[in-house]
């Protein structure tokens, strides 16, 4: 890794002079559209395909680039590169196909790894959205303050736009969130979902009041209604009518690997979520409060925060009927001493299945009518990362049906 043979300030003039070189290439494609940016630790990708939602609702031709896809008007395909803010060429490539495909504006979902390689950089943002801040990526960024700071640089990005106005949208119910309010640009939006009554979620959807709307989702959890008020207010601050906001909300179904509903006919609820903090974790759990769970957890990704794997067992202990621990993403970490340590923040004995397609099919064998099966961690990442750089192709959603249709063939036999 270069980052363990170049001294830093080399480094940072290198990813730096990579970011203005790409820019310049491509001819800063920003400034010819309408640029939004998400960045924070959990929603950034729902948030992302919510506003996209709202944009397309009002009539505009988008770009979206985010974890779960990449989209440039009519086309759109999977990330299938692991990476939310690929190389700083790509991006700028993007944006320049953007604009030539008659895109106006572009959605992009941000974060403090990529800003921590200049990544966002000489990309002039009309508005940013910030999420939220919990731990994550500590190992990488060196302390929970330096991944905050690297977070909050792209807020400074925002700053040294040349767009006017510069719209910042923040969550004001995170404690981050007044760095972000504070910031000098034209707009600066404080939501919060607790000014937002009568507001109710459950594990069928939910609803908030906006503008004097009673916006309704079909999307399960307090999370998801916070991801469309993050987007209802951006896209407001916009100049987009809340009726038309109203109507792109009520409209979304599923966001790919984000609570995602895996139907096959089955009388019990299958989703497949990215849960990978603690935080996150806990809110999916939550918004199945009701129901019997029965929980496939894998860990974090090999040699990379530690400090959550016990926590996360924990949290799957208290909330869950049965657990079943299984393999993620270990790279070059044994896998089985990964699992241990997800096990040994729990006070009861968990199922471990080490091969996550026989985990997926002994929790669905498990679930009875009315019971969940949540299945978390991957989302929609395409494959297990392995030692030495192995890749194994691989989908949390595709299995789950492939198991589901499995048992529904037994069954008529």
């Amino acid at each position: 890794m270069l980052e363990h043979i170049v001294p830093k300030q080399f480094l940072s003039f290198y990813h730096l002079s990579l970011a203005y070189i790409s820019a310049v290439f491509y001819r800063h494609p920003s400034r010819a559209l309408l640029v939004i940016g998400v960045t924070g630790t959990k929603g950034k990708s729902s948030t992302t395909e919510m506003l996209n939602a709202i944009l397309e609702e009002a009539g505009y031709r988008t770009a979206v680039l985010n974890s779960i896809r990449i989209k440039t008007g009519a086309k759109s395909e999977p990330n299938l590169m692991r990476m939310t803010m690929p190389g700083r060429f790509f991006i700028q490539r993007f944006l320049f196909n953007a604009v030539r495909s008659g895109c106006t504006v572009a959605i992009l979902e941000m974060t403090s790894q990529g800003a921590a390689q200049y990544r966002h950089r000489f990309i002039d943002l009309d508005a940013l959205i910030f999420t939220n801040l919990a731990p994550e990526h500590i190992e990488s960024h060196g302390s929970y303050e330096e991944y905050a700071d690297a977070k909050f640089e792209i807020g400074r990005e925002l700053v040294r736009s040349t767009k006017r106005p510069r719209i910042m949208v923040a969550n004001a119910d995170d404690k981050q969130s007044a760095r972000y309010i504070a910031l000098p640009v034209e707009d600066a939006l404080p939501f919060s979902l607790s000014g937002c009554a009568p507001w109710l979620s459950d594990d069928t959807g939910g609803h908030f009041n906006f503008d004097g709307l009673d916006i309704s989702l079909q999307l399960p959890g307090e999370f998801s209604l916070k991801n469309a008020l993050a987007a209802a207010t951006a896209a407001q601050a916009l100049g987009i009518q809340s009726t038309v906001i109203m109507r792109a909300l009520g409209k979304i179904r599923t966001i790919p690997g984000r609570a995602e509903a895996i139907e096959a006919g089955q009388n019990f609820t299958v989703v497949v979520d990215y849960a990978h903090t603690p935080d996150s974790l806990e809110a999916l759990y939550s918004a199945y409060g009701k129901r019997r769970k029965i929980c496939v957890l894998g860990a974090t990704g090999g040699g990379r925060d530690t400090w959550k794997r016990k926590v996360m067992g924990g949290i799957a202990d208290a909330s869950c009927e049965k657990v079943i621990l299984t393999n993620e993403d270990p790279y070059d970490e044994n896998p089985r001493m990964i699992v241990d340590e997800v096990a040994s923040g729990m006070k009861r004995k968990p199922e471990i299945i080490m091969d996550r397609r026989e985990a997926i099919r002994r929790a669905l064998t498990l679930a009875g009518a009315g019971d969940a099966v949540l299945i978390t961690g991957k989302g929609t990442d395409p494959c297990i990362c392995g030692a030495n750089g192995a890749q194994i192709p691989w989908s949390d959603a595709v299995v789950a049906r492939e198991e589901l249709k499995t048992m529904s063939e037994a069954k008529d036999v």
